[in-house]
């Protein structure tokens, strides 16, 4: 089950990432200064947001690992991404490899990280508490 599962996520990543590279190339051309997109820079950066949507659609598979504590699956997760993530953008690029830019998107990430994972974590609480509700009314 949970190859399946690795195998849904992963293409839906990609697609997602597939999506999101559409999306910035139109915005680069139409919205931008740009009027032509070099094949070279465009692939290097598809590559890497297909990278992107992959590994972040596969990696919350952590938190579906019973025999992990919360902490444990969080810690496991937030170390694959942020490694991941940061050797994808200082590799291709997007973060120049300057101390206050590092700085600035470590930051960045911390709490784009915070906040997402608190909303999750705070849905699926509530979901929880209904679902534990609807039980002790049967």
């Amino acid at each position: 089950m949970m190859v399946k599962t690795f195998l849904f996520r992963s293409i839906m990543g990609i697609f997602f990432g597939a999506f999101l590279t559409v999306l910035a190339a139109i915005c680069f051309v139409y919205l931008g200064q740009q009027p032509v997109l070099h094949g070279e820079v465009f692939v290097k950066n598809a590559l890497g947001t297909l990278f992107c949507g992959w590994f972040f659609t596969v990696s919350p598979l952590y938190f579906e690992v019973k025999s992990l504590k919360l902490s444990q699956q969080t810690l496991l997760h937030f170390c694959t991404v942020a490694l991941l993530y940061f050797v994808l953008a200082f590799g291709i690029g997007w973060i120049p490899v300057q101390l206050n830019s590092i700085l600035f998107f470590i930051a960045l990430f911390l709490v784009f990280y915070a906040v997402i994972w608190s909303a999750f974590y705070l849905y699926f609480r509530h979901v929880a508490k209904t679902l534990n509700g609807e039980l002790k009314n049967l």
